[in-house]
């Protein structure tokens, strides 16, 4: 797989307001498993994790805790996970994640961005079969060995993992994270990971420049724009 997942997922929120958009798309992912898989951390590993992903991020604990006294009260918006494919500029291959109150709006909100810049939005399957789906784990460690051993003594699929810098990168399927996460907390203690989400992971890449990442830097930023786009995974080099 290599390190491409370093430089082949965008974190939405560039923009100016790019703390508040980054606030607001945790407090949404965290209500959404909060309320699908239980408000207590300790019995819902998904969203111990994502509070984790969050704290990491630098999210206030006040916009953690309101995310999860709304899931408490069992009302609210009822968003659901809708995923976009398609082709960018240059040909290359783009994956969005969203979260939605209004399937319909997103996507007719997603499909402008593609429009505008001469893209073409395809239906689920386009692209995704060019993408492995992968639960990565990144940590400071320098014996590679040690590690998948003890991942492989736990039963874990380890697809991949790599050792560069003191650093240890594995890579695994995504049913098999939490027990991952929990084969390295008991062989090492408490890990603090560098890089700790399930991914989508581009099987080659696509070359794009000029005029085409132009338009690319002009699609990602309309993208940036909606509320409801949590992700976006590509496999464009530049």
């Amino acid at each position: 797989m290599g390190r491409a997942y370093q430089n082949r997922k965008v974190s939405m929120a560039k923009t100016s307001d790019a703390k508040a958009k980054v606030y607001s798309k945790y407090g949404r992912e965290i209500f959404v498993c909060a309320k699908s898989g239980g408000v207590d951390p300790d019995g819902n590993l998904a969203l111990r994790g994502l509070i984790e992903r969050a704290k990491k991020n630098q999210v206030p604990t006040h916009v953690i805790d309101k995310a999860i006294d709304k899931a408490k009260g069992g009302g609210g918006e009822d968003f659901a996970v809708a995923r976009y494919e398609g082709y960018g500029p240059g040909g290359c291959m783009v994956i969005i994640d969203c979260l939605t109150d209004n399937p319909n709006r997103t996507f007719g909100d997603v499909r402008l961005c593609f429009t505008k810049t001469k893209c073409k939005i395809g239906t689920q399957g386009t692209v995704s079969h060019m993408f492995d789906h992968a639960a990565i784990l990144a940590f400071k460690h320098d014996d590679e060995d040690t590690v998948l051993d003890a991942l492989l003594t736990a039963d874990v699929d380890v697809s991949d993992i790599e050792s560069d810098d003191g650093k240890i990168t594995v890579f695994t399927t995504p049913g098999d994270y939490f027990k991952a996460k929990q084969a390295l907390a008991d062989s090492f203690g408490e890990i603090d990971f560098d890089v700790d989400e399930i991914q989508f992971l581009p099987r080659g890449s696509t070359a794009v420049s000029g005029d085409d990442l132009v338009l690319f830097e002009k699609f990602l930023d309309m993208l940036d724009d909606l509320d409801d786009v949590q992700n976006v995974y590509h496999d464009a080099e530049f």
